[in-house]
């Protein structure tokens, strides 16, 4: 029957992620001592004081639809803390609340997108980056980027990759997989490009906004003549550790949110009642509440990058955000390691889950055939332990 499934579904590439989390779990259940450093999903509990906010949602009988585009005092967080983060201001009728940043990023591309319209991708991207834009049948035009320039793009790299067919930019800041982090600067650099094409609107992912190691975080909305074109990603799964609880939003110019809502209306409606509840204790709590976690995966990655520094072949930008590494690993390209032929990061990355047993990424499923992924949320006893393993199998 597999005939009868559309080009849509059949053209549309399995998440890399996914199938590697998928995979890890399938060896475990063998008996194989699987580390897992694939997902980026924090190894933390939720915190408690978010936990008895759904609670008590649950216990004054909130179980109703919710609005489409999010409760109202959910909205209101929201645009708090946009305003005292970003230093940026919206209305209202600019928050739109979803199953999930992954969501908010689709409702986007949905709405926007015609076929042919081209988007820039900065490489390395989120893997789904891709793939989203493809499902709206727009064209995902990569941009490369390299160890050297802490897989940033220039500004002249963006003036080269816009064509009349340009529509959007997408990155994420800080970025996953990279873990590196647009300054203020950097962006005002790429804002001074964008004056000159009007009509490209810019997705700007601040999923990791709060795992921040060098300093301020910066918004491309916070400028005054990219506000009105910028669409603000964000949500709670990373820095809050509430990836299961599902909620994402956007904040953006108001014609792009009522379409996103119009287009939410149809596809899921509004996010779940009691997350949506809990969201707003954490939104409207002090940063600082958070902050044990981001102290955590600071320590971890002093950790990861001294281990990797001793693996010959691995080249180690020290990531500036998220909870990532990703390691140029085009060295072992054209070996043969324990019988197993490396051509590219996809093999090397198979071997390190079959010889190390150790998950982690592929880079081509970023946008960056020489690299891997691999993530830092986990134990300082299981980063310790992988990092043995990798180094002993590529020895």
């Amino acid at each position: 029957m597999q005939k009868h499934l559309s080009d849509r579904i059949n053209n549309l590439a399995t998440s890399q992620t996914l199938a590697m989390a998928a995979k890890t779990r399938e060896l475990r259940e063998e008996g194989k001592d699987i580390i897992g450093l694939s997902l980026g999903e924090p190894d933390f509990n939720t915190p408690d004081f978010i936990k008895d906010a759904a609670i008590q949602a649950i216990n004054d009988n909130y179980n109703s639809y919710t609005p489409v585009d999010g409760y109202v005092e959910l909205k209101d967080a929201i645009i708090t803390k946009f305003k005292r983060d970003n230093n940026l201001t919206y209305n209202r009728a600019q928050i739109v609340v979803s199953t999930g940043a992954k969501q908010s990023l689709a409702n986007a591309a949905m709405v926007l997108l015609n076929p042919g319209d081209e988007v820039l991708l900065p490489c390395p991207y989120w893997v789904s980056y891709a793939e989203i834009v493809k499902l709206a049948e727009g064209v995902p035009v990569e941009v490369p980027t390299t160890v050297e320039s802490n897989f940033k793009i220039t500004p002249q790299q963006l003036r080269d990759s816009i064509t009349p067919k340009t529509k959007m930019i997408w990155y994420s800041s800080p970025c996953n997989p990279s873990g590196m982090v647009y300054s203020k600067q950097e962006l005002r650099a790429l804002a001074d490009v964008l004056v000159d094409y009007p009509n490209i609107i810019i997705l700007s992912d601040e999923i990791y906004e709060h795992i921040n190691f060098v300093g301020e975080h910066a918004s491309m909305a916070d400028f005054g003549d990219m506000y009105d074109r910028t669409v603000t990603v964000n949500g709670v799964s990373k820095a809050f550790a509430m990836t299961g609880w599902r909620i994402g939003y956007i904040g953006a110019p108001e014609w792009i949110a009522r379409a996103c809502n119009k287009m939410q209306g149809q596809i899921t409606s509004g996010a779940n009642c009691i997350a949506q509840r809990a969201v707003i204790t954490a939104l409207l709590a002090p940063v600082s509440e958070i902050k044990f976690m981001v102290d955590t995966f600071k320590e971890r990655r002093k950790l990861i990058i001294s281990l990797m520094d001793t693996i010959k072949g691995f080249k180690t930008p020290e990531p500036e955000g998220a909870f990532y590494v990703f390691p140029n690993i085009s060295y072992f390209f054209g070996k043969t390691l324990k019988g197993h032929k490396i051509n590219n990061a996809t093999d090397f990355s198979m071997f390190l889950l079959e010889e190390a047993l150790v998950a982690t990424v592929t880079g081509d499923a970023f946008g960056n055939p020489n690299c891997i992924r691999i993530s830092y949320a986990a134990s300082e006893d299981q980063i310790t332990e992988a990092l043995k393993r990798i180094k002993e199998a590529v020895s």
